[in-house]
């Protein structure tokens, strides 16, 4: 790591602020060039730590960046990872208020809750579909905190990925019930579609995005438990929104997951 504690603290209220108050900020690479990708991580968990001393509970973890495009795109090998918090979570339907947030995009999500612990190195795709407990869709609210979407991939990291709402919807489906690389997803934005997808865009397989998260949380001492809400990363792309967008995904074989911007 190259920044310091006092440091960490610092930039991990900065950005918090940011999102609780729906200011954007410039990227903080900008002013601390030699952050590693161990400090981005660590401004995070100090974010999530301030979040639970508050007494917010962390209600699931979240993985971004799963498509090999965007991978190629940002010059990296494996995807990026946070969490949501229980303010985070939309019901399926509700408007969400603008005013707390900055410039939005909504992408669709394939979401899974584990029924058994998940440790890496080592983790694989059939540790993941064997520890799967049943698959949700869900919508992620991404908004990023840095200022014209001007950033890097460590500033994305530090600041918990972009996280900032979402919403679960449709039905719960057991693994076995479902072949979740040719799952279907439609987006669509005021009555017209916008974005399609299958759930191979993810990594190939949405499970090789949790196995990811395994392998990424045991080269920390860290493991997913069981009973844990875990985003896969957006099938589609991100689609931008604003005051009276009505949004309505629909997922083959899981329903529908909707909501409206005011």
């Amino acid at each position: 790591m190259a920044l310091d504690q006092h440091t960490i603290a610092r930039l991990a209220e900065h950005l918090e602020t940011a999102e609780l108050q729906a200011r954007d900020v410039t990227k903080i690479t900008d002013d601390h060039p030699e952050m590693d990708w161990a400090d981005a991580y660590a401004i995070q968990e100090a974010i999530r730590a301030r979040k639970e001393a508050r007494g917010h509970r962390t209600v699931g973890l979240k993985c971004g960046l799963t498509s090999y495009a965007k991978m190629k795109q940002m010059g990296v090998d494996s995807p990026v990872f946070g969490f949501v918090s229980d303010y985070m979570a939309c019901p399926e339907g509700s408007t969400i208020p603008m005013a707390g947030l900055i410039h939005p995009k909504v992408e669709a999500e394939i979401c899974i809750v584990t029924k058994a612990p998940l440790t890496g190195p080592g983790c694989h795709v059939g540790a993941v579909l064997a520890a799967i407990d049943f698959v949700i869709p869900g919508v992620e609210i991404i908004d990023s905190r840095y200022r014209d979407f001007k950033f890097d991939l460590k500033s994305v990291i530090a600041d918990n990925t972009s996280a900032s709402r979402f919403v679960t919807g449709g039905r719960a489906r057991r693994p076995d019930d479902l072949d979740l690389r040719t799952l279907g997803v439609v987006l669509e934005k005021n009555g017209e579609i916008v974005a399609m997808a299958a759930g191979a865009a993810v990594m190939g397989h949405p499970a090789a995005a949790v196995a990811a998260l395994a392998n990424h949380l045991g080269a920390r001492g860290q493991s997913i438990p069981a009973g844990t809400f875990i985003m896969t990363g957006g099938v589609t792309e991100a689609i931008a929104v604003q005051a009276g967008d009505q949004v309505n995904v629909r997922f083959q074989d899981l329903g529908s997951v909707s909501m409206r911007f005011a």
